[in-house]
């Protein structure tokens, strides 16, 4: 796998830095940048967020983070 410098779109991501612990947010983000970045019809991908998630059943929050580590710590 080859990596590039970043250029300035994925520098203002970042912020010039990335702390181990914010990794994984930090990558989340630069693939939904990386995934659109030639997208010429932003309001339909917005439209089909909103249509899948009207057609999907509750998830409680809890179960979102569950075994992630993430989320409220008792």
């Amino acid at each position: 796998m080859h990596v590039q410098p970043p250029s300035a779109g994925e520098r203002g991501t970042s912020q010039g830095a990335v702390s181990i612990d914010h990794l994984n947010y930090y990558l989340d983000e630069y693939t939904f940048r990386f995934n659109r970045r030639s997208s010429t019809s932003r309001g339909v991908l917005f439209y089909r967020l909103l249509e899948q998630a009207v057609q999907t059943d509750h998830t409680p929050t809890h179960a979102l983070f569950k075994g992630t580590g993430r989320g409220v710590r008792r």
